[in-house]
């Protein structure tokens, strides 16, 4: 990749029933002609979508040319658990895990790890680790995980996974350029070198979006509510509106020397698509998804 290219990454999750599922596999040939660097596939709080990511991360393998990344997390989970499901996903084909801590299951309070688990994310690094030889994406926080004692905590966490062996960072999503920028400088003012990949949002609904923003501790400007009011029932404008706040938002970064951008696709192609366009990830009339073998 030259100085001015730019690449993306795009994370679908696993579908729960057959209309999901068609859904997402037509997101996913809507976006695999981009060519992006890897998709990942989520995995439920709890490991509660552990045999959906598996088979979903399989079918990516098989019937496509893309990369799989594995999302894996630790809570709830004994050391020996996670260790097996590794091995399995290695040998398979999977070499790319996106390794997290995990949200507690429905119900509970907060996150508990098994006395024989991975206490955390870097625990959890550095046991696949031991598995094979993994390339290890993780999660940075441009806001300050909410159950982070301060933003100094949060920092030394983020440089412990790393240290462990964690080859790359995809950050929460943000809504501000300059939140994502004034927290890449405080990481390298920590010592950190490695790459950390903005993770984008685009707005699908509103309402939810604010609702998740506050769930993860996310700033929603002000300037949002007003350029999304009285849209609620007008949808082809609202999609309007969430492509250009979030196209405005990659051109600020890809104007600071971003090159990289990792997207949160909610299983829905048509935002991402055209933000990549934007950012010259044009797709060819003719293309189709990449089968495996083509």
């Amino acid at each position: 990749m030259t100085s001015h290219e730019v690449e993306a990454s795009f994370e679908f999750f696993p579908p729960k029933d057959e209309a999901a599922a068609a859904q997402l596999w037509s997101a996913i040939e809507r976006l695999a002609p981009i060519r992006p660097r890897f998709v990942s596939v989520t995995y439920g709080a709890g490991g509660s979508t552990r045999s959906l990511t598996h088979a979903l991360v399989g079918r990516i393998l098989r019937d496509t040319t893309l990369t799989p990344a594995a999302h894996l997390t630790c809570i709830g989970a004994r050391r020996e658990e996670i260790d097996n499901i590794a091995r399995r996903y290695y040998e398979i084909g999977v070499r790319h895990i996106v390794a997290l801590r995990g949200d507690p299951p429905a119900g509970a309070a907060t996150p508990v790890a098994q006395p024989d688990g991975y206490a955390n994310a870097a625990d959890l690094v550095a046991g696949l680790g031991r598995v094979a030889d993994f390339e290890i994406t993780v999660a940075a926080y441009p806001e300050t995980h909410r159950e982070a004692k301060n933003q100094a905590a949060d920092l030394d966490h983020l440089k412990r996974k790393f240290d462990a062996g964690a080859a790359r960072a995809i950050t929460q999503f943000f809504c501000d350029p300059a939140v994502y920028l004034r927290f890449v400088e405080r990481v390298r003012a920590a010592g950190i070198t490695a790459e950390i990949v903005p993770g984008i949002l685009p707005i699908t609904n509103y309402a939810r979006f604010v609702g998740f923003a506050e769930r993860c501790g996310v700033a929603v400007p002000h300037r949002f509510a007003q350029r999304f009011e009285g849209l609620d029932n007008d949808t082809e404008t609202r999609q309007l509106i969430a492509a250009s706040v979030a196209i405005e938002q990659c051109n600020a970064l890809r104007d600071a020397g971003v090159r990289s951008f990792h997207f949160y696709t909610l299983n829905r192609p048509e935002l991402t698509r055209a933000i990549c366009h934007t950012l010259g990830l044009k797709v060819a009339a003719s293309a189709t998804l990449p089968m495996d073998g083509s």
